[in-house]
Order: structure tokens, then C-alpha cells, then sequence
């Protein structure tokens, strides 16, 4: 599975956006979101309407894709993850 990361990577590049310029709308130096990029550090919840925003994209697509991260590097190694997902979505 692709990361967080990689993902905003390939979307910046793919509307030829200046690493700069994303890092600026977020309000955070080029040298974190490169390392968010590479996995070095995590974003966080609060970049998502802000990275939606600035790299044209649904926060809706933006905000899955930080689930399927956060979840599948957290929780991904868990033998009854599924299992666990399913209940939690009945209480929703």
C-alpha cells in the first residue's frame, strides 16, 4: 500500500506544484513536508482541508487516503483488523 506520503507526492508532481508552495499553504517548512513526503514524518488531520484546497482534489479523496495510512501503518499487522474495522463501523 501506498502511504500518506507518497501520495501527496504524486499528486503535487502531477499538478506541477513547487514543493514550496504546498508547504507554504500548510504553513510549514519545504524540509517537513519533504520528509512527510518520504515518510519521515506524519502529517496530520488538521493539513487535510488545506491539502484538498491547494492540490485541487475532493477533501473527501484527500481524507481516505490519510485513513488507509494511518490505519494500514498502525494497524495493519493485526490479525483480526477487518473484524475490527466492521464493529466499529455499526457504531457510526
Amino acid at each position: 500500500m501506498k502511504s500518506f506520503g507518497e501520495y501527496i507526492r504524486r499528486v503535487r508532481e502531477e499538478k506541477e506544484l513547487p514543493l514550496r508552495k504546498v508547504a507554504a499553504a500548510l504553513d510549514i517548512d519545504t524540509s517537513i513536508l519533504s520528509k512527510i513526503e518520504r515518510n519521515e514524518r506524519v502529517a496530520t488531520k488538521e493539513m487535510i482541508p488545506i491539502l484538498a484546497e491547494t492540490l485541487g482534489r475532493p477533501e473527501k479523496e484527500i481524507e481516505i487516503e490519510f485513513i488507509q495510512s494511518v490505519v494500514e501503518s498502525n494497524l495493519g499487522d493485526l490479525k483480526y483488523l477487518k473484524d475490527g474495522l466492521k464493529e466499529i463501523l455499526k457504531t457510526l
